[in-house]
């Protein structure tokens, strides 16, 4: 039997990195859901619902619905008329357009890419772009370069890295160092309960190298005790085709349930809570088609509490994929 969704607690603010930015520790992703799986009725829900229970960051991206995700969210956002200091809007530009200049970093698409996004959201300023994967066509110094114009003009507060490699972010990094520019201050990063290496040793090992702690918001495609749902869902569609691969990877899910009930909670909720266990993340990012299931999610927060060095050690086994530092 499924255990009953817990109370949604008031989600709690975590610093960004090592920026004085506040973020809601749950933030809400429109990947997959706004202006495209779900109605805008069902939208304005969930971006009341998370309002109303402390989420204050909201995510998007110039590709999500080819524009009408951002269209959506600041629909809703200019609907509620919620004061623009009350929440955080990020979002990401490198896929813009079919034309060659409507895409990647260069200087043109990053300031015209944003400009967009501003249009569409009908807002003055986002408050973190993102470049959404590393753009082997423009030179570092000219993201860099470009990032720290459009934080000048005040189209942006801050900036950060979306996908991006370890030696892609130090050199971001250094080319700032070396310049006076303005360096990222996060990476949105995939990580889940099959998807850790990169978050737990990779940009622990690349911060430490900087001196700062790894700021990151990971977006960890929850799972439903039915099956994967949103971000999650996607990603085993293009990772893992193989029936085998799909098997095991429902078979650990489901290994993870008599977890899940002694702790009173669903596996989604353990897998968020599981997620934010970890010292650098600053917000998990959730995608849902309902009020109800945010509801659900942000259940995680009880959840967090329960999660002993023990219960831990307990899930790594299950999974048997727990990254070995480098060090």
């Amino acid at each position: 039997m499924e255990a009953p969704p817990l109370p949604a607690a008031s989600v709690s603010c975590r610093n960004l990195g090592k920026s004085g930015l506040r973020v809601s520790c749950l933030g809400l992703g429109t990947w997959v859901t706004f202006g495209s799986q779900i109605s805008d009725e069902t939208a304005e829900d969930v971006l009341t619902v998370a309002y109303e229970h402390g989420v204050n960051l909201f995510d998007t991206a110039e590709i999500y619905a080819a524009g009408k995700a951002e269209r959506t969210l600041g629909n809703i956002l200019k609907s509620k008329g919620w004061r623009r200091s009350t929440y955080v809007i990020t979002t990401k530009i490198f896929w813009g357009g079919q034309a060659e200049t409507e895409r990647g970093l260069s200087r043109k698409h990053i300031i015209e890419g944003l400009q967009g996004s501003l249009e569409r959201l009908q807002l003055g300023y986002v408050d973190i772009v993102f470049a959404n994967r590393s753009d082997p066509n423009s030179p570092m110094e000219e993201i860099v370069r470009a990032m720290t114009y459009v934080i000048n003009q005040g189209l942006a507060l801050y900036w950060g890295t979306s996908r991006w490699g370890a030696a892609e972010i130090m050199e971001a990094y250094s080319m700032a160092r070396q310049f006076n520019l303005i360096p990222p201050v996060c990476e949105q990063a995939e990580h889940h309960l099959f998807q850790r290496e990169k978050v737990e040793t990779q940009l622990p090992e690349l911060y430490h190298k900087i001196g700062s702690q790894p700021p990151t918001l990971p977006f960890p495609g929850m799972m439903g005790e039915t099956g994967p749902s949103g971000p999650l869902r996607m990603w085993l569609k293009d990772k893992v085709q193989n029936e085998v691969g799909k098997k095991q990877q429902q078979a650990k899910v489901m290994d993870l349930l008599p977890i899940a009930h002694q702790l009173g909670c669903t596996v989604a909720q353990l897998a968020i809570a599981w997620c934010l266990r970890s010292e650098g993340v600053s917000s998990v990012l959730l995608g849902v088609s309902s009020a109800e299931q945010l509801m659900e999610h942000l259940g995680a927060l009880q959840v967090l509490s329960q999660l002993t060095p023990q219960t831990v050690m307990e899930i790594d086994g299950l999974l048997g994929n727990k990254p070995h530092s480098k060090k």
